[in-house]
């Protein structure tokens, strides 16, 4: 890379922009010299100016820093009279401005000051100004970076290099790219800085203090560096100096994760990761909140966003485990006051309070769409970062409006981004979070060993004629709401959806899968870690907290559970949205147990981030044709888990008719069930791809392709008349 990568602005506002972590550290990461003229010299200044000075000094680069002694009236009087050799009283007042660290940080900071001074990578002079009479401050503020390609940037304003001109006080500087056109203002700017140091410059003096430079070594060198670490040296060293979010003690992040956060730094803190379910996205996210808030030294709010409130109730686990104290947005979380401790947490951090510097608020899509929560999070003043996992709810017409550009820093966590049918919601999600910092698919989680193998066993189930006749009702009916648009498209309205709704849970609560379940479960009636999963593709209820469950998926999780725990004599447990928050984590211990439950029969519970990782063998009942949904529960079922080898997935594939009655069939009956076979073996063909007995379950699903006739590419073919979502 060059500075050329670098997305440059043309102005910082220290009160609007972060400029270390926006300009500073990213242009000296690709430096190979910097020119600095500041203020006055100060202990500060020399600490802070070693912002991104490590990624300089690992390209080999030179810093010359030119600043000027502050002289008290006492100094002054010494030299006017004659008391004291003028270059004793600087020296003097330039030793007295070298105080001791005011903490961790800084004591490193300095720490990496006096090892750049050591090693000849920095130099320092003196400036000030000599009339007749008395000495004056050297003013001005400039710098120069220049790239190993010859690519300049010069910077000029009012700003000193301080860290309360970084961050407190209203200071500005405007910045001139050599490759924007800014040639002369550049040229003008190195010829100044070429007259300072060389002491030409008139009115001006310039001098080399060599015993300066030496008590800085004295006084702030702990211990000799290693440039070529990455990213800075000290920053394991202060992490539990600041507030807010840092890595736990012995908490090891696998390579692909560190890959992921380091990209994520690299796209300005802003992306996308795109992680299989069971990979680790949480802790991912979580190991990025803390890098951030480590660059930012602490003063950071953040927003963490997840669809449900068993979601919420996960990620406040172990965001504690990271050492953040959540502000949780639903007043069953125990937090009755939730709404006053964001508003005072907003408030506290605006005016500086000390302590107050970091927050974290967790909430639900419901509560963060709120008039309250949203009105509330526009006040909040300087750096914010916005996470939000199963990302992909965002891309919703009634949820992207919610993508607030408030917030500097983002973060989008989801498994599979890309939105069913809506290449509009999809594209607003990567034009708001950016691009992907990581794409870590199930197959490469599988094949590294981070999910578990599995068998891939696909049953065949039939739809019962009335269910059949109502099936061809409701697909004619979805084709005459097929409308076709100015661009040649067809598009479905919004009635059809409803329809096609309609028809997706006939075909996931079809009658004979429960006799297809009593079949397939009765081998393991004495086994554990056992999943029933019930429910439909059905649209969500973004303005809910729990998941909407309609009378189809009521009726069939019942049946199922009659005739698992009164039928075949099994113990069973429902694991639904109306078990409360300590209900669901006692059955999730008992299942883990194995003694106490066998099995859990479930609605949706594997589409949204619920964590069971004691599955070992799971039924899906549920038939769905969209690829995020799939994709999580099969990953869901793959977590790893103690003595889980292998999972088995039975997977129920819904036909119109018996496989022999297909052959009868007329065309135009085979051609209206023939979406429904096409959406089926979409999904039954992704989970024998990946499974170990992927030829015996191919021989099966080819069966199918044979006896409809399918020769195409399932995978690209979607029939316009048949709209599944």
């Amino acid at each position: 890379m060059s500075l050329k990568d670098v997305d440059v602005k043309i102005e910082y506002r220290s009160l609007l922009h972060n400029i270390a972590n926006d300009f500073y550290i990213p242009v000296l990461k690709e430096a190979v010299s910097y020119d600095r003229a500041v203020g006055f010299f100060s202990s500060s200044i020399l600490a802070s100016i070693s912002n991104g000075i490590d990624g300089l000094a690992r390209n080999g680069g030179k810093i010359r820093l030119v600043t000027s002694p502050y002289l008290s009236e006492k100094d002054k009087e010494a030299i006017r009279k004659g008391y004291e050799n003028r270059h004793e009283v600087v020296k003097n007042a330039l030793l007295r401005e070298l105080r001791e660290p005011q903490n961790d940080i800084e004591q490193e900071q300095l720490n990496l000051l006096a090892n750049l001074i050591s090693d000849g990578i920095l130099d320092i002079k003196i400036a000030f100004t000599e009339g007749t009479t008395k000495l004056g401050m050297y003013h001005e503020k400039l710098g120069l970076i220049r790239d190993s390609d010859g690519n300049v940037i010069a910077f000029s304003g009012s700003m000193n290099e301080s860290e309360n001109a970084l961050s407190a006080n209203y200071e500005t500087i405007d910045v001139f790219c050599s490759w924007k056109g800014d040639q002369e203002r550049i040229a003008a700017k190195e010829n100044a800085f070429q007259s300072i140091w060389n002491d030409t410059e008139p009115n001006l003096v310039v001098l080399d203090f060599p015993e300066i430079k030496t008590e800085i070594i004295n006084k702030y060198k702990r211990e000799n560096l290693d440039y070529s670490h990455s990213p800075s040296y000290y920053r394991e060293l202060i992490k539990y100096t600041i507030p807010g979010a840092k890595i736990p003690d012995g908490f090891e992040f696998h390579d692909y994760q560190k890959k992921a956060i380091d990209t994520w730094v690299h796209h300005n803190y802003c992306g996308i990761f795109d992680m299989a379910t069971g990979t680790g996205k949480t802790y991912t996210g979580l190991g990025a909140i803390s890098r951030l808030n480590l660059d930012l030294r602490g003063h950071l709010a953040v927003v963490i966003v997840a669809p449900y409130q068993h979601l919420v109730e996960q990620w406040v686990e172990d965001i504690e485990k990271f050492g953040m104290k959540p502000i949780i947005g639903y007043s069953s979380s125990g937090q009755k006051d939730w709404k006053n401790r964001l508003e005072n947490a907003i408030r506290r951090q605006k005016l500086n309070v000390k302590g107050a510097e970091f927050f974290c608020f967790i909430c639900t899509n419901a509560t963060y769409s709120s008039k309250f929560v949203q009105e509330t999070i526009n006040k909040i003043k300087g750096d914010c970062l916005l996470v939000v996992d199963e990302a992909h709810n965002f891309g919703a017409i009634n949820l992207r409006k919610y993508l607030n550009p408030i917030f500097n820093y983002r973060l989008a966590l989801s498994a599979t981004l890309e939105r069913h049918n809506d290449e509009a919601g999809t594209e607003a999600l990567y034009s708001y979070f950016g691009d992907k910092c990581i794409e870590y698919t199930l197959e490469m989680a599988i094949d590294n060993g981070f999910l578990t193998k599995y068998h891939y066993h696909p049953i065949f189930v039939n739809l019962t004629d009335e269910e059949l006749t109502d099936y061809y009702k409701l697909t004619k009916s979805i084709q005459q709401c097929m409308k076709k648009g100015k661009d040649g498209k067809y598009a479905i309205t919004e009635q059809g959806k409803r329809l096609s709704l309609k028809r997706s849970r006939l075909v996931s609560a079809a009658q004979n899968k429960l006799y297809a379940l009593r079949q397939e479960i009765s081998p393991f009636v004495t086994e554990n870690h056992i999943l029933v999963y019930c429910g439909s593709a059905s649209l969500k209820d973004f303005h809910s907290d729990t998941y909407p469950v309609d009378e189809d998926e009521i009726r069939q999780i019942d049946a199922v559970t009659d005739l698992l725990g009164n039928q075949l004599n099994m113990r069973v447990s429902q694991y639904t949205s109306r078990e409360d928050i300590e209900e669901r984590k006692i059955l999730k211990e008992q299942f883990a147990n194995g003694d106490i439950l066998q099995a859990l029969i479930a609605i949706k519970c594997l589409d949204e981030g619920v964590n069971i990782p004691s599955i070992k063998i799971a039924f899906i009942l549920a038939s769905t044709t969209n690829p995020k949904e799939y994709v999580q529960r099969r990953g869901r079922v793959l977590r790893l888990y103690e003595g889980k080898q292998y999972a088995e997935i039975y997977d129920f594939i819904t036909l119109p008719q018996k496989l022999g009655n297909a052959y009868s069939a007329t065309e135009a009956e085979l051609k209206i069930g023939l979406g429904l076979v096409r959406n089926e073996l979409k999904r039954a063909f992704e989970f024998a791809r990946l499974a170990d007995n992927y030829v015996e379950a191919d021989l099966k699903l080819q069966k199918i392709r044979d006896i409809y006739n399918i020769t195409d590419e399932i995978s690209e073919i979607r029939e316009d008349f048949d709209y599944y979502d």
